[in-house]
Order: structure tokens, then C-alpha cells, then sequence
């Protein structure tokens, strides 16, 4: 759901560029749909913490406490990303995040752990099919919508 609310904002902000600026700004409208999805996730941390929360192996501790904090740290990207000063440092940061995300995908997928319904009853390792693939193309959309545009290599 977070990849249509990303695609859906960018969609719309290219469009009101369009008929406001008579122009296109690929890389602000992706860095502004790209805040718009981190703060759609970070909302899910606050309704589906206990989904959240069982995506954690058994032994890292303040499972609840480390959802709440990681949608936190997610509205603070969502702001970074918009901000000039911050911007590709935030975006260097996302990366390593959705990097980091991976093992916790993966853990999920293993424990068939559906996050909505917080139950043991998900799709499985058939998730990681889209899961990989989803986290490598939110890492390129960071990545081109401000490191490239900035020539920050």
C-alpha cells in the first residue's frame, strides 16, 4: 500500500508542477512523494504496532518502544527529505534504513506473520518475492530523486 500512496503522490505532484511551475521537477516531486509515504508508514506504526511489534525476532527487547521509534524516525525523514540542508543526508540514511529493513522482512516472511490482522497467518516467503524488489526500488527512488540530482556520489 505505501508503493501507491508514493506513486499516487507523485502522479499528482508532477501534475500540479505542470499547470502551476508549466514545468516538471522530477527529483522535488519524488523527494515530496517519497515524505508522503514515510509519514503513511509512520502512521502505520501507531495502528498496527502489535502486527509491528511480532515482525521482531523473540530476542530484541521494547518491541512496541522500537515500532513507535522507528515511525518516529520516519516522520523525521519525511521531514529531512524536504529540508535542502538535510536532504542527502536524510537520503543516505533512508538507504541504510531500507537496507536494514530487509532482515525484518525477512523474519516476517519466515514466521508467516500478517501485520494488519497481527496473527501468525501471512503470505509467507511468497511475500519476499515483492518485498525484495519493493525495498530496491524505494533505495533507487531515494537515491535519483536526491543523491543523483545533487551529485552527491
Amino acid at each position: 500500500m505505501a508503493e501507491i500512496v508514493l506513486l499516487i503522490v507523485f502522479v499528482l505532484t508532477i501534475l500540479s508542477m505542470k499547470v502551476t511551475r508549466n514545468g516538471y521537477n522530477f527529483a522535488l516531486s519524488g523527494r515530496i512523494a517519497m515524505a508522503a509515504m514515510l509519514v503513511f508508514t509512520a502512521i502505520g506504526h501507531v495502528l498496527f504496532t502489535k502486527g509491528m511489534s511480532m515482525m521482531l525476532p523473540e530476542a530484541i527487547p521494547y518491541k512496541i518502544e522500537l515500532v513507535y521509534l522507528t515511525g518516529i524516525v520516519e516522520l523525521i525523514a519525511a521531514i529531512g527529505l524536504l529540508l535542502p540542508r538535510f536532504r542527502v543526508m536524510t537520503a543516505w540514511w533512508l538507504i541504510a534504513f531500507f537496507i536494514l529493513l530487509l532482515p525484518v522482512n525477512i523474519y516476517a516472511a519466515v514466521k508467516h506473520v500478517d501485520l494488519l490482522k497481527a496473527t501468525f497467518e501471512g503470505n509467507g516467503l511468497s511475500y519476499l518475492w515483492y518485498r525484495i524488489p519493493l525495498q530496491l526500488f524505494f533505495i533507487s527512488w531515494v537515491y535519483l530523486s536526491v543523491i543523483k540530482k545533487y551529485g552527491m556520489i
